[in-house]
């Protein structure tokens, strides 16, 4: 409300302002047209009195818009298009020049213009006079559709604020409340891991004898190994949230990832099967790192909630490289899947799960193939029954 108002003030007081000058300008300039004439006409009266003529009669168009009048110094007057009374007194000729004056006659206003002018050993002054009636009728038409178009450019402009405020404070206070669950999520995800730290800690301190170094020493190690891997991640999608994700354009062969990520998930102990037979040649631009990784981070989740098996596929055609990967898990309620790939979204099936990530690897994967021009997106493995995981990536081409 307080942008929209200070905004209607500010282009009220623009409009208004360049309203009044427009009329003002308006004003002077075609006055200046109607006495740019009136002195046209009297200098053509004076050339022809100054070549030795005499005194023309003189004539004019429509003698309620114009009238025209030669006199001389002692204000006689020599001719004229119309009988008007005092005209010799409104003007006071310097030798050689002109002036005009401006003066009600007969109740109306003319802008009249005074031009010098010698017959032999006579000063003449001849008088052109013309009513402003067309200035003074342009001015007012301009005035009333100012006066009727400023309020609703206002008005316009005043909606158009309240509409363009209203969708930035929406954004930001989206952008806020993500902020303030990413860091509260954040927090909490690195506050779990020096918590078990500790906890084995209290625990080995409190009971030594009964203490297991082994144990003690793997669950220290696990977490170390959790920790940065966790940092890594917050800090990419920093990265992704400053849109400071730029891949290098390399053609990369994503076949050579995806049976690389294969053959890890094959030789992790009580891993499901690997199925990697629907993997052909696709090639992309981007950067190795970054693939890999939305290859690890799909494949370390189809592991996480399959059954017995995972199946890679691999396919170009129409300028696009998709990669399917399918699990014979749960699956995905329909209703989860617009979530899935937010930041620290876990569904219960994998909250429960004592290998259960941070929620992380999903949000990165959208983070990145969008970064190469991709999409992705999660439905149903028609085989498997479980979920696919479906990323579309421009080819090299």
């Amino acid at each position: 409300m307080r942008a929209t108002v200070i905004a209607a003030l500010a282009v009220g007081l623009a409009l208004i302002a360049g309203g009044a000058a427009l009329v003002l300008g308006l004003r002077v300039e075609l006055s200046n047209d109607v006495r740019d004439a009136a002195r046209a006409r009297a200098q053509e009266v004076a050339q022809v009195i100054e070549a030795g003529r005499g005194v023309p009669q003189v004539s004019v168009a429509d003698p309620a818009e114009e009238f025209l009048q030669v006199f001389d110094e002692r204000g006689t007057v020599v001719a004229a298009s119309s009988k008007i009374e005092g005209l010799p007194a409104l003007t006071r000729l310097r030798p050689g020049g002109s002036t005009q004056v401006d003066t009600p006659l007969d109740e109306d206003p003319f802008l009249v213009v005074a031009v010098e002018a010698r017959d032999g050993d006579r000063r003449l002054t001849v008088l052109d006079g013309r009513t402003p009636a067309g200035v003074a009728e342009a001015t007012s038409t301009v005035t009333r559709m100012l006066l009727v178009g400023v309020p609703v450019l206002l008005v316009l402009a005043s909606a158009a604020t309240w509409v363009a405020v209203g969708r930035t404070l929406r954004r930001v206070a989206r952008a806020e409340a993500a902020q303030r669950r990413f860091v509260s999520d954040a927090s909490h995800e690195l506050r779990s891991p020096v918590a078990t730290v500790r906890q084995h800690a209290e625990v080995a301190l409190a009971h030594p004898a009964r203490a297991d170094a082994g144990v003690l020493a793997g669950t220290v190690l696990d977490e170390a190994v959790r920790m940065p891997r966790l940092v890594d991640d917050l800090l990419l999608l920093a990265r992704a949230d400053e849109d400071a994700i730029r891949p290098p354009r390399r053609p990369i062969d994503l076949d050579d990832l995806v049976f690389e990520e294969a053959r890890r998930l094959r030789e992790q102990p009580e891993g499901p099967s690997v199925d990697s037979g629907g993997v052909s040649a696709g090639r992309v631009l981007g950067d190795e790192d970054a693939l890999r990784r939305v290859v690890r981070n799909l494949g370390e989740n189809a592991a996480r909630h399959a059954r017995s098996r995972v199946a890679l596929a691999l396919g170009e055609a129409d300028g696009t490289v998709r990669l399917d990967v399918d699990d014979d898990g749960p699956g995905i309620p329909e209703n989860q899947r617009a979530r899935i790939f937010d930041r620290f979204v876990r569904l219960d099936e994998a909250r429960a799960r004592r290998e259960g990530g941070a929620g992380l690897g999903l949000a990165i994967v959208a983070e990145l193939v969008a970064a190469h021009g991709g999409t992705v997106a999660v439905g149903t493995a028609p085989e498997l029954g479980g979920a696919r995981f479906t990323v579309r990536l421009p080819t090299s081409q």
